[in-house]
C-alpha cells in the first residue's frame, strides 16, 4: 500500500522524530532475531538430528493450528510447496507426522502431527519457556505484561500490514 497525502499515516510518517524511532526500534529487531537465532540452537532440544527449521516451523504449525494440506502449509510458511513436501518426507521418517486422507476431498491427503511430533513440540515449547522464564526472572510483573503486549501489538501490526501486501 502506498502511502499518499490522504493517508492519515503520511503525515505521522513524515514525522522525522517517528522515522528515527523506527530506525532505533529496526536496529533492536535485528539484534534481537540475530541473538535469539544464536540462542535457539543452544536452548532448545530440536528431537531428531537432521530437521531444518522449516520442518519445526511446519511442525509447529500442525500442532498449533491442526492438521493442513501441503498447499495451505507452503502458503502460511511462505515456502515453496517442493520445499514442504521435502521437509514432509523427513518429518513423516521421524516419525513426526503423518499424512491422512483429507476428510473434505478423500483423494487429497492433510498432513497432521502424530503423537511424538506433539511431545517433541511440547519439550521445545517447555524448554523455551523456562529458557524465557529465566531471561525475565528479574523483571516485574508490569515490565513483562508491558512487553507481551506491546510485541503482540507489533505483530499483529505486521500480519495486518502482510495480509493487505497479500491481497494487492
Amino acid at each position: 500500500m502506498a502511502l499518499t497525502s490522504s493517508d492519515p499515516s503520511a503525515a505521522e510518517l513524515s514525522d522525522p522524530g517517528a522515522l528515527g524511532d523506527a530506525d532505533v526500534l529496526g536496529a533492536q529487531l535485528i539484534r534481537l532475531l540475530r541473538a535469539v537465532g544464536r540462542a535457539r540452537h543452544r536452548v532448545i532440544k530440536h528431537g531428531p538430528e537432521g530437521l531444518e527449521q522449516l520442518a519445526y516451523a511446519m511442525l509447529f504449525t500442525l500442532v498449533h493450528d491442526g492438521p493442513q494440506r501441503t498447499g495451505k502449509l507452503a502458503e502460511q510458511l511462505h515456502a515453496e510447496i517442493s520445499t514442504v513436501s521435502r521437509q514432509t518426507r523427513n518429518l513423516v521418517s521421524h516419525g513426526l507426522i503423518e499424512r491422512r486422507a483429507d476428510p473434505i476431498d478423500g483423494r487429497a491427503c492433510v498432513l497432521e502431527a502424530t503423537a511424538e511430533g506433539r511431545r517433541v513440540f511440547a519439550e521445545n515449547r517447555r524448554l523455551r519457556n523456562r529458557w524465557i522464564a529465566e531471561l525475565v526472572a528479574d523483571w516485574s510483573a508490569a515490565d513483562r505484561a508491558a512487553l507481551t503486549g506491546l510485541l503482540a501489538r507489533l505483530v499483529d501490526g505486521i500480519e495486518n500490514s502482510t495480509a493487505t501486501l497479500d491481497s494487492e
